[in-house]
């Protein structure tokens, strides 16, 4: 329920946190769209937003 109540949000990014994940300092990570991307470390799911990030650059933040 909640995944899908998220996802009407449409929250960019939704982490999954079980037992599983925490024993493996993981998080379990879809996309607004559905797609699953898997299991990653938490630093490996930093990396994929600083890469977003930037590929947005700049936009919008000059005055």
């Amino acid at each position: 329920f909640k995944i899908r109540e998220h996802t009407l949000h449409k929250v960019p990014y939704l982490l999954v946190v079980g037992d599983k994940e925490v024993e493996t300092n993981t998080v379990a990570v879809r996309t607004r769209t559905g797609e699953d991307l898997g299991t990653m470390s938490i630093e490996a799911f930093t990396e994929l937003l600083e890469g977003g990030i930037a590929q947005l650059g700049r936009f919008g933040m000059e005055n």
